[in-house]
């Protein structure tokens, strides 16, 4: 692993405040540049602040993850994207949680203010605006190892390393505001349409907690089977770790729901009832950095890009 990959995990793990991101993106900006990118910003007013490493227009492949990191909360976020069953049954405890949360508080501040009965929604009201208003703009979470530092890393070191000869197919993408609702990578495909619609792109989120890599082809892309069998020749297993481009049933929530052809890339776990499942993601646990896979992914893009597009 390279040096600016050590740096990461050692001092930019906390990617939320403006500040923070500042710190960041000057940095990673510094590292790119000095290592031969032209790097560009791309402000949105609502959207965030996304960093492009090449030229998307021009790039056979869009490698893209996001930067930005979320609060942390007391339960994680648990994902099985091959079983939607267990991802709503989760859903449904959290949103459970939380409504006992709120009326819990209610009664407390009813009964300890004496307030009257007209005023009982008020309590409950507030409480929920702060809830929401924490997933947002809440503590920021200290462990990002997994969600998402793992899929930077897996850019940065990408594009580090790839040789020259190679660079004008690559386009590297780090996007701002995925955590509150996938806004940068909304942006940047609004504004380039035929990105939008017809370039390959691979989004790598929690890539780095997990022995089974696995690749979620949007509707559209699974109908490209020369596509799917590219990535299947470059991303091969390596170190115990097994490799799947998803054919049948799933789904993965991040940005690359942005693009028409494309595919979220992640790291999962297996238990024999759950089936596919990533945890800990959002949480002080988010601390498991396998090196083996950022390896596994870097090797891939490499792979990828030397050969001749089909």
């Amino acid at each position: 692993m390279t040096k600016q990959s050590q740096k990461i995990l050692s001092g930019f793990q906390v990617r939320k405040s403006g500040r923070q991101k500042r710190a960041f993106r000057a940095w990673l900006r510094r590292e790119l540049e000095g290592a031969g990118w032209t790097v560009t910003e791309e402000r949105g007013r609502f959207s965030g602040i996304n960093v492009i490493a090449g030229d998307p227009e021009k790039a056979e492949v869009l490698f893209t993850a996001h930067y930005d990191t979320q609060a942390v909360l007391p339960i994680p976020n648990f994902i099985t994207p091959r079983n939607l069953g267990w991802y709503l049954a989760y859903q449904l405890v959290f949103v459970v949680l939380m409504f006992a949360a709120v009326l819990v508080v209610e009664f407390a501040v009813m009964l300890l203010l004496d307030l009257p009965r007209q005023a009982a929604p008020w309590p409950a009201i507030a409480m929920c605006i702060f809830l929401m208003w924490w997933m947002f703009f809440g503590k920021a979470n200290r462990h990002t190892a997994n969600d998402n530092t793992s899929g930077v890393i897996t850019l940065l070191e990408a594009a580090l390393t790839l040789p020259q000869e190679l660079r004008e197919k690559a386009c590297f993408v780090f996007f701002d505001n995925e955590e509150r609702g996938m806004l940068g990578s909304a942006a940047f495909a609004s504004k380039r349409r035929q990105v939008k619609e017809e370039k390959l792109v691979l989004n790598f989120d929690c890539v780095s907690d997990g022995s089974s890599v696995q690749f979620f082809p949007t509707k559209s892309l699974k109908k490209d089977e020369a596509a799917l069998e590219r990535i299947e020749r470059a991303f091969l297993p390596q170190s115990g770790k097994t490799v799947e481009v998803v054919r049948g049933f799933g789904f993965y929530p991040s940005d690359n729901a942005s693009f028409r052809r494309a595919a979220g890339v992640c790291a999962l776990k297996r238990g024999k009832r759950l089936g596919w499942y990533m945890d800990r993601i959002h949480t002080g646990r988010d601390t498991v950095f396998q090196e083996e896979n950022i390896s596994l992914l870097t090797d891939g893009i490499r792979r990828m890009l030397e050969e001749d597009s089909p």
